[in-house]
């Protein structure tokens, strides 16, 4: 008897515990959903503003660049190998901002 009653309790502890794992799937379904949104909308204000920023700091580096070249026109070389370096890292962070985004709309650490 104490077999039946055991086995009856552990059926419905199963079902109970079933009907409780599929309201917590539920929850955590929406909650990688809205988690899914704020990534693709951080990923997407992050890398405009990573662009806008690089595109202002190229403009400026290339003005400066000219400027210089303008006021002493023999140092035109080392000034553009410069710049190309000075355009290369700040590339270079527009990319970095671009890989962070990638990663938190493909491979996002905190989807469980």
């Amino acid at each position: 008897m104490k077999k039946i009653v055991l086995m009856m309790l552990a059926l419905a502890a199963a079902a109970f515990g079933a009907e409780a794992v599929a309201e917590v799937a539920a929850e955590a379904a929406v909650v990688n959903e809205t988690l899914k949104a704020y990534s693709m909308i951080a990923a997407g204000v992050g890398l405009g503003l990573a662009a806008l920023g690089g595109a202002i700091g190229m403009g400026h580096t290339a003005a400066a660049t000219i400027a210089g070249t303008a006021r002493n026109p023999g140092l035109g070389g080392k000034l553009m190998t410069t710049m190309f370096i000075a355009l290369a890292m700040i590339e270079a962070q527009v990319i970095y901002t671009l890989v962070i985004a990638l990663i938190a709309l493909y491979a996002n650490p905190f989807l469980g």
